[in-house]
């Protein structure tokens, strides 16, 4: 693990990083046949964590928030939080292109790192270093309607009392241009509330503190 390193996992095995890193565009071995593994692997992390948190929700609505907690601009969005970009190796024509910002290969490369720390530790010790990644996206899917997200499901809450709408401020905008980090509060004033949420980009970040709302007025 290097100094700087998001990805927080000690590989013992370091070629297994390097080759999950890899586009195929810069030559074998490349990362394809561990985005292949690294694929399943997230989709059985996060079904698993949406079956535990949702005891009541059925198959529809399961499958619905796992489909978007791993659809390509999620898995992209988590790649840029622990700057996969920067430390992808691309051909020549990738990198000219850009290469490095598209979502596609960030998605790739996310499931590929996580196969590599699979193989390199076993699937518990990859569970362990994963399952964190997504609780903040998916605390922002609402149990049971992933149709609405949480802003808009705050909204509906407060005009059905006829309570003022909620008010977002940027607290906080930090990082690099490729791995922007958010920080944002929501501010109610009837009933009076104040929560935060952050993620990779304001909206997110936005919809994060919205679902903190929602859960503060569910408990009241």
């Amino acid at each position: 693990m290097t100094r700087g390193d998001r990805i927080g996992h000690p590989f013992r095995d370091q070629g297994l990083l390097q080759q999950a890193l890899t586009h195929r565009s810069a030559g074998a071995p490349h990362n394809e046949r561990l985005e292949f593994l690294g694929d399943s692997i997230v989709n059985l992390i996060v079904a698993e964590a949406l079956f535990m948190r949702w005891p009541k929700a059925d198959e529809g609505a399961l499958t619905r928030a796992r489909a978007a907690l791993v659809c390509e601009s999620a898995l992209a969005a988590l790649a840029r939080e622990l700057q996969l970009g920067e430390r992808l190796i691309l051909g020549p024509g990738e990198m000219k292109s850009g290469g490095h910002r598209r979502d596609s290969i960030l998605a790739d490369a996310f499931e590929a790192v996580v196969a590599a720390i699979c193989l390199d530790a076993g699937f518990e010790a990859c569970r362990a270093r994963v399952l964190p990644w997504f609780e903040a996206p998916m605390a922002a899917v609402p149990v049971g309607k992933p149709g609405k997200d949480p802003k808009t499901r705050l909204q509906e809450w407060l005009q059905a009392r006829q309570k003022p709408l909620p008010v977002y401020e940027l607290v906080s905008e930090t990082g690099d241009d490729h791995a922007r980090h958010f920080r944002v509060r929501c501010r109610l004033t009837d009933p009076a509330a104040i929560t935060e949420g952050e993620g990779s980009s304001r909206r997110l970040a936005e919809q994060q503190a919205a679902a903190a709302a929602i859960e503060q007025l569910d408990s009241k």
